[in-house]
């Protein structure tokens, strides 16, 4: 997978990155939680994008693509202003990879040209969001020099 090639993704490619989101529930969830809560928001959001055409200019989106296995990652990037400074920014709203593909760098290099793409429409920074409990992920975006900044606490009231 090393020659798998990161490039923006087309509509055509929505039900490889439709298959692949599923694995963002891969850990041990918290309770209450349900598997398809995790990404079947991040689903319509591309079902979304790929009727228009994929030209919402608000969204990145990128896919690994090996010519053998076909699409094997997907990165979802959110142009959006930072929360506390305001200043042009980026959230990873998704990013996930094939189990054909795991083990082998497609995650570090999407969110390597995510970062990238991210930075050439203006970025600052870019945002993301992990559960506590999924130590694979955080280790993952702390090797790539992502800093855990807050905490989010959860009470279920009903």
């Amino acid at each position: 997978m090393k020659d798998a090639r990161i490039r923006p993704a087309t509509p055509d490619d929505l039900e490889a990155m439709l298959g692949i989101l599923p694995r963002l529930a891969e850990f041990d969830l918290p309770a209450r939680r349900r598997a398809e809560d995790l990404w079947g928001g991040d689903a319509e959001t591309l079902r979304c994008w790929a009727a228009g055409g994929g030209h919402d200019d608000r969204f990145l989106v990128l896919v690994a693509d090996h010519h053998d296995a076909g699409v094997v990652g997907v990165a979802l990037v959110r142009l959006q202003p930072e929360f506390m400074s305001r200043e042009p920014s980026a959230h990873l709203e998704a990013i996930g990879v094939a189990p054909v593909a795991d083990g082998h760098g497609v995650g570090r290099r999407l969110l390597a040209a995510a970062e990238a793409a991210a930075l050439e429409r203006g970025a600052c920074s870019m945002t993301l969001h992990v559960f506590a409990n999924n130590e694979r992920a955080r280790s993952v975006y702390e090797r790539t020099g992502y800093d855990g900044e807050l905490l989010r606490y959860v009470k279920h009231l009903a």
